[in-house]
């Protein structure tokens, strides 16, 4: 089996991956929302999916998406031709598609929206972590992207805070380190402490309150 950085030469293959996204997400009743064939070429062709074949027969497809401006990126439409499942394609599919996401846009968060078990284990090997809706990318081009899920009048009745997908999210190393960084600077260890202070404070005080009760049970001796 061969999986390799999509181009050109798969665009052959794009008819059936469109078929069995569709029948994958009408099986399940949950998932992957439908991409036009026009749209997959498109991926196909400018190198943006990974594609797995074998013997000239497709096995898996995944592609990948930016947002907010390159900030995030989404690994997508993972899915594996039925005859082939069962025998861990779709692990090697989604390290190669991380890695190409983090090869072409090594500072973006990388995030996914699943609702299969296994995918959430996938990443969470490769270092994905559960996160609010919120985390994720506010374009509003990724998330008109959800109209042609099922679920998409349960996305927007919860007005985009949750749905039945587990939000996913990976953060750059360089970006932790930012992140602790800021923490870690003197103004804001000040605050902490100030914090700290102020919250012992708080402590002590609750603790020397008495209720009402115990007032007039005080005065009554």
């Amino acid at each position: 089996m061969e999986i390799e950085i999509s181009s050109c030469e798969h665009l052959m293959y794009v008819s059936e991956i469109q078929q069995e996204m569709y029948d994958s997400a009408q099986r399940r009743g949950t998932g992957i929302a439908k991409r036009s064939i026009e749209y997959l070429s498109k991926k196909i062709s400018e190198g943006n999916a990974v594609v797995a074949t074998e013997n000239g027969e497709w096995v898996g497809f995944c592609y990948i998406e930016t947002w907010s401006h390159g900030k995030f990126v989404a690994n997508s439409g993972l899915i594996v031709s039925p005859k082939f499942r069962n025998g861990g394609v779709a692990t090697q599919i989604k390290q190669k598609v991380f890695q190409l996401s983090r090869d072409k846009y090594p500072d973006a968060k990388v995030f996914g929206l699943t609702t299969g078990l296994a995918v959430m284990k996938i990443n969470s090997d490769l270092g994905y972590k559960p996160v609010i809706y919120s985390e994720l990318t506010q374009d509003e081009e990724f998330w008109n992207g959800c109209k042609n899920c099922v679920n998409y009048e349960i996305l927007m009745m919860k007005e985009r805070k949750n749905c039945l997908c587990t939000a996913m999210l990976f953060v750059p190393e360089n970006d932790k380190k930012k992140e602790e960084a800021v923490n870690n600077l003197p103004e804001n260890k000040y605050d902490g402490m100030i914090q700290e202070h102020f919250d012992e404070f708080h402590v002590t005080i609750n603790k020397n309150k008495k209720s009402p009760d115990e007032k007039e049970s005080h005065l009554s001796v």
